[in-house]
């Protein structure tokens, strides 16, 4: 969320002065501290002696962790099958090129996570003329110049790819494995960049589901083992084991492609979802080896 400031602060200035306004947003940030200090506290209660598995997201830059849940590492995303596309409005995961904190956000999940550390062209922030994946959903709404965590979900299950996580499992498997291939990407006002339909792209290659065109020059993924993401897990945690597979950098694409993408696909997507609070607890991380 942008704030700018405008020519009619006159009425608030003594408001401002007295320090009244200013203490008004200290109590707000003050607050979503204490938000958050709890959600953890709480996440790691629920989750102490109950076998929980490491979880996510994480800084993928620190390696540490100590989670004693170890569990098998899902096949590489070519033997398994492509489950679902959606992606979350700002990174959940932090490291890399995306380490600016995007603020703490409302306890919820909204206006939280990573943000690119990097800046686009005043061409590529030319605001554009349409909503972009209007938030129809619970979820949010995208604009120039935000960054976007993208989920390629990928499942050992004999599935379709399909709407939600639910299309990831089957009735005669309903603990695959699975695979999280994610992008970190920023969204620029430029048909030149990359487009979203081609990052999106379905197609079979050896009989498996696949999504062929994940980048592949964002540097080297980091694979750890955690878990499903999303913010009801902020203080339950996550049961379900996951293979992740993280790129360091940044892609920069053309928002007018996710777009058009939000009004059409296969998935049923069409808002940015929500973030998780990064996991810190050392006892809730896997070491990255």
């Amino acid at each position: 969320m942008q704030f700018k400031l405008t020519n009619t602060l006159g009425p608030y200035l003594a408001l401002i002065v007295t320090g009244g306004l200013l203490s008004g947003c200290a109590n707000a940030q003050s607050n979503s501290d204490d938000v958050i200090a709890k959600q953890r506290a709480s996440l790691e209660a629920n989750t102490a002696g109950k076998g929980f598995g490491p979880q996510s997201p994480r800084d993928i830059s620190q390696v540490y962790g100590t989670n004693q849940r170890i569990f098998g590492k899902a096949p590489h995303r070519s033997q398994m099958e492509l489950c679902n596309i959606h992606f979350h409005k700002f990174a959940e995961h932090k490291g890399g090129e995306f380490t600016t904190y995007a603020g703490k956000g409302n306890g919820e999940g909204i206006n939280t996570g990573y943000q690119w550390n990097g800046r686009l062209s005043d061409a590529q922030m030319k605001p554009v003329d349409r909503q972009v994946c209007a938030a129809k959903g619970p979820g949010q709404a995208l604009n120039v110049g935000d960054t976007v965590e993208v989920h390629w979900v990928h499942s050992s299950s004999e599935i379709e790819p399909g709407a939600t996580l639910s299309a990831c499992l089957d009735e005669d498997n309903m603990n695959p494995a699975l695979r999280v291939e994610a992008q970190v990407i920023v969204l620029a006002n430029d048909e030149n960049a990359l487009g979203f339909s081609e990052l999106a792209e379905v197609e079979e290659i050896n009989g498996y589901d696949q999504a062929p065109n994940i980048p592949m020059n964002t540097g080297q993924p980091v694979e750890y083992l955690g878990s499903t993401t999303g913010p009801k897990y902020n203080e339950q945690g996550s049961a379900i084991k996951v293979t992740w597979s993280v790129r360091p950098q940044v892609a920069v694409v053309d928002i007018n492609s996710v777009a058009n993408w939000c009004d059409d696909n296969i998935f049923n997507e069409n808002y940015g979802h929500k973030v998780r609070n990064l996991v810190t607890n050392h006892k809730l991380l896997s070491p990255i080896r």
